[in-house]
């Protein structure tokens, strides 16, 4: 029940990228296969995932839509409840591609952390799968 819940939930956002697209007068005459194999205009990237690692993002996200008023909430780990839920940008850019975000060192860890306005160690907590280095641990 959980794996077919999931693949709904991804089903639907799919098909609401799709519909975007349409609204937006974007690649009217594709169709659902085009969004899959991604040979659309545009891109849904998510936090979390290659292109945004950094899933504490979700947070503002969650707070700019209001998301809780339908139901949808996160854990302190920033984990979406219930589980079978999707969150993404869209962006309509004809050269918007996918990408990875590849290892992070120090130095950009402290920059990122100071734009945040968040410690070093808070930033390495939420990014720790793309550092470069080992953080120290007291």
């Amino acid at each position: 029940m959980k794996a077919l819940a999931d693949r709904f939930a991804e089903a639907f956002a799919a098909y609401l990228h799709q519909q975007s697209r349409r609204d937006w007068g974007i690649d009217e005459a594709r169709g659902i296969d085009d969004v899959h194999h991604e040979t659309h205009r545009g891109i849904r990237p998510a936090f979390g995932y290659p292109a945004c690692p950094d899933h504490s993002e979700k947070f503002k996200l969650f707070d700019l839509l209001d998301a809780r008023e339908i139901g949808i909430t996160l854990t302190e780990s920033a984990a979406m409840m219930p589980a079978a839920s999707v969150s993404g940008l869209y962006f309509a850019h004809p050269r918007a591609r996918y990408f990875t975000v590849g290892r992070l060192g120090e130095d950009q860890i402290a920059s990122y952390a100071k734009r945040k306005g968040q410690s070093i160690e808070q930033v390495e907590r939420w990014l720790t799968p793309n550092l470069a280095y080992e953080p120290a641990r007291c």
